[in-house]
């Protein structure tokens, strides 16, 4: 009996790979697609920051330059106060007496006191 002998010309190759189809971009599109969107990301960040600061800055500015303003007004109404105790006092003693034994102005300090104390 004749042995089988392969065909003239070879057999066909056996394929072993998977022929998947190509899918997306190559990997360095992605790369820089990612570092461009993280360099618009930290430009707006900077950016942010920059004006967080400025309004803070601003804000302090602001404060600053209403600190004359708002001391005027605690004292036109420390005046008012005190002007307002001094008719009170009197009014109900019939002269003015003096607290202190000098004519320095002491800055008066007012406490809140509850109505009904119990002990």
């Amino acid at each position: 009996m004749p042995q089988d002998m392969p065909p003239v010309g070879g057999y066909d190759a056996v394929q072993y790979k998977r022929n998947l189809p190509v899918r997306g971009f190559r990997p360095s599109v992605y790369l820089l697609g990612m570092g461009v969107i993280m360099t618009y990301g930290f430009w707006m960040y900077g950016k942010g920051v920059r004006e967080k600061n400025e309004l803070g800055r601003e804000k302090q500015w602001s404060r600053i330059h209403l600190i004359p303003l708002l001391q005027a007004e605690e004292d036109r109404d420390q005046v008012r106060r005190m002007l307002a105790d001094k008719q009170r006092e009197k009014e109900l003693l019939g002269a003015n007496l003096k607290v202190y034994h000098n004519d320095r102005f002491v800055r008066p300090t007012y406490v809140a006191t509850p109505e009904n104390v119990t002990k």
